[in-house]
């Protein structure tokens, strides 16, 4: 409890977001206890969820980075026609996805970007959450680095899937990594309360048909490190009750760091 609560002495709260990501020590990192295996056997739609909050860290040869997570979207197998797995594809790429859950996807997305995923369920599930953005909390200036960025908001370094690994600094040697044991943890943090958060489409998937609505994206609201709110209704979402965003080529660069078609698990 003591460590879940030093978040907050360091800034954790909507209104210190708001102005600038606080920054936390090892120390306090260190503190945190690593999401255990019964959080990521649990439904792919419940982890996604409660994955907001949660810092992800990599510990690299060049520093500490870590960031609370704030945007993710979830992948439902081969029964989710936007899935990697759709339709019980497996293949070398996502092979990963096929294992046990707790470890961490990572592919190779429009010849240039990066993009990883939290795998849940169990072997033989392959399911998984996308981790579309992050609120930069340690190695602040290792992300600036790495994005090749002087100036700008901090929560600009980690926004989108392809900018939060670079920042990051996640590529495919860290596919198939133990998120309970290795470079990059996954650590328990406070649960974002349910008012403070949003849900969505998923972003750039129009190609699967009737599961492009579904409302599998979750945001927290007052983030500025989310990569895109909603924007307007798309018809096959308003006769769902949903939010659909807008689909223009200068949005899927903002929230992905590339053009074309956004990525999909």
């Amino acid at each position: 409890m003591r460590a879940r609560a030093g978040l907050a002495s360091h800034g954790w709260t909507p209104a210190a977001r708001r102005a600038r990501p606080p920054s936390v020590t090892e120390e306090t990192l260190r503190a945190l206890p690593v999401v255990g295996a019964a959080f990521v056997a649990q439904p792919t739609l419940r982890v996604a969820r409660a994955l907001l909050g949660k810092v992800l860290v990599h510990r690299s040869a060049a520093g500490t980075t870590a960031g609370r997570i704030v945007e993710v979207e979830a992948y439902r197998g081969p029964a989710d026609r936007a899935a990697h797995t759709a339709g019980g594809r497996r293949t070398p790429r996502n092979e990963v996805m096929w294992g046990p859950g707790g470890r961490l996807y990572v592919y190779f997305t429009y010849g240039m970007h990066y993009c990883c995923n939290v795998v849940t369920r169990a072997a033989g599930e392959p399911e998984a959450v996308l981790l579309r953005a992050l609120e930069p909390v340690a190695g602040i200036e290792l992300m600036r680095m790495r994005r090749g960025v002087d100036g700008g908001a901090d929560a600009r370094l980690c926004r989108g899937p392809g900018n939060l690994c670079r920042a990051m600094g996640i590529d495919r040697t860290l596919n198939g990594t133990d998120l309970r044991r290795s470079a990059v943890v996954l650590l328990d943090a406070p649960s974002v309360p349910a008012r403070a958060v949003a849900r969505s489409p998923r972003i750039g998937v129009a190609y699967a048909g009737r599961d492009a609505v579904l409302p599998w994206r979750f945001y927290v609201r007052d983030s500025p490190a989310v990569s895109r709110p909603p924007a307007a209704v798309h018809p096959a979402a308003r006769r769902n009750g949903q939010r659909a965003p807008a689909k223009t080529r200068a949005a899927r660069v903002r929230s992905t760091g590339a053009a074309g078609r956004s990525p999909s698990r």
